[in-house]
């Protein structure tokens, strides 16, 4: 049985062979290539040398690229450098050294009354309106926005001084701070009327908070009350308030236009009054002027009136009765010699017509 075996292998071995030796049935199999990684001493070194930097290089990463917008922050061995880092590629030592990038674009914080989620993104935040006391201890709800920024210069002092949640620690609880001790000054009623005064103390209030911080560690950009919510009762009191207003004010407007109707027809009767008295004075002045000029006529005529004029016209109207004569010889002339009234002419032929008649 073992002699079999022996056998079937050996003739599997001579069957390889010649497989190997090709059409001939004999030969030996051909022998694989062999690489030679015997290098010389220095150039293996040198590939050594240039692969473990690229490997390191890739693990340790020994530089650091700082975006427009930013600033670096220096770590060596956990201390911060007071010095920050610009924009730009910035070479360190790995494991020794780390590099932390803060934003120092503009940021903005919107407090609304209504969060929406969707309105948050990269350098805006929302969080919920500041709830204030009036005087009288109403709640009032102010909507308000507030934009800053880090303070690039003493961005490192800031992130050791407060961390990287400075933000939290300084703008919010300053702009609720001075929101309520400013809005909490006033009644509820009056906030709406003093509404820029309010907001320009606010933004003062802010601004003077954020600058007497140590290293001042943020700038504020601006400050925006957007709104002013009341409570439901003070804000139906104001309206009605304001509809009662309006009221008085419609009511003066209309007590103005009777006014104004009354001057203006008390204008126009003084107008007529006026326009009557000047021309009775004017009809009264033209008598007068006229009575004047015939009592002056009169009087010049008077004056120019002698007696030997007298006589003259006399003798000439003596003249044209004679001649009246001639052609009505029974007409009677009544002479008055040397008095002052002139001869009579009478005309007997018409008084005799009118006697005969009856």
């Amino acid at each position: 049985m073992a002699s079999d075996m022996n056998d079937y292998f050996n003739k599997k071995k001579n069957d390889n062979n010649k497989s190997f030796g090709g059409g001939n049935g004999g030969g030996t199999p051909p022998k694989m290539p062999e690489v030679n990684f015997d290098f010389g001493s220095k150039q293996a070194a040198i590939f050594y040398f240039i692969g473990a930097i690229v490997v390191f290089l890739f693990l340790a990463k020994p530089f650091t690229i700082i975006e427009e917008g930013e600033r670096g922050i220096l770590s060596t061995n956990g201390k911060y450098s007071s010095n920050v880092l610009r924009p730009g590629l910035h070479f360190i030592i790995p494991i020794i050294q780390k590099v932390y990038p803060v934003d120092t674009k503009v940021r903005i914080i919107n407090y609304a009354s209504r969060i929406e989620r969707k309105a948050q993104g990269e350098g805006l935040e929302v969080k919920p309106a500041v709830t204030v006391l009036d005087k009288r201890g109403l709640p009032v709800s102010i909507e308000l926005t507030v934009q800053y920024r880090l303070n690039a210069t003493f961005a490192a002092q800031t992130i050791s001084n407060w961390g990287f949640s400075w933000e939290e620690k300084i703008i919010n609880p300053v702009v609720r701070d001075v929101v309520r001790n400013i809005v909490g000054k006033y009644d509820a009623e009056s906030l709406p009327t003093n509404r820029n005064t309010i907001a320009e103390q606010i933004e003062v209030g802010i601004a003077d908070s954020i600058n007497s911080l140590k290293n001042t560690p943020a700038k504020l950009q601006s400050v925006q009350l957007r709104e002013i919510i009341l409570p439901t009762k003070v804000k139906d009191q104001i309206e009605n308030v304001q509809v009662a207003k309006q009221e008085v004010q419609k009511a003066k407007q209309q007590v103005e236009r009777a006014d104004q109707d009354a001057l203006k027809r008390a204008a126009v009767a003084r107008g007529e009054a006026e326009a009557v008295k000047i021309a009775a004075e004017g009809k009264a002045q033209a008598i007068t002027i006229e009575a004047k000029a015939t009592a002056k006529a009169n009087q010049i005529i008077s004056e120019s009136l002698t007696t030997k004029l007298l006589q003259l016209e006399q003798i000439k109207m003596q003249g044209k009765f004679n001649e009246a004569l001639k052609t009505n010889k029974d007409a009677k002339i009544f002479l008055t010699p040397g008095g002052s009234t002139p001869n009579i002419w009478v005309d007997m032929k018409g008084t005799q017509k009118r006697t005969s008649a009856q």
